[in-house]
């Protein structure tokens, strides 16, 4: 379950950010996560409540807001959005495509006190 690892690089980061603005406690933490970066959400929520204890995020609210696949068709010349990594391109039908998105996960902000 890499979701483990994942949730104590958040807790890290989390915790360093608290203590260079000064907050004692973090209340709430939104995550942006692709689509193709394969986590599985039920996996972190559970890791996150594990790994958070004892942390100034223990108790906080995770939100994990979902961001689309997305690619360049090198037929069509469109970036579009795919559901699943290997899709055809949704304009054209083509399959030359050049990922661009979808594969990140990164904290978009935190709530402190």
């Amino acid at each position: 379950m890499h979701e483990m690892a994942l949730c104590e690089g958040i807790r890290n980061t989390v915790e360093q950010v608290a203590a260079t603005h000064g907050a004692t406690a973090v209340s709430l933490v939104r995550l942006e996560i692709g689509r193709f970066a394969g986590v599985e959400k039920p996996a972190l929520e559970f890791a996150w409540e594990v790994v958070m204890r004892g942390s100034v995020a223990e108790g906080a609210t995770l939100v994990m807001i979902d961001l689309p696949g997305k690619a360049m068709c090198y037929d069509c010349a469109r970036e579009v959005e795919l559901s699943a990594r290997l899709d055809p391109c949704p304009e054209c039908g083509g399959g030359r495509l050049l990922p661009t998105g979808g594969d990140e996960m990164r904290i978009r902000d935190m709530e402190v006190t």
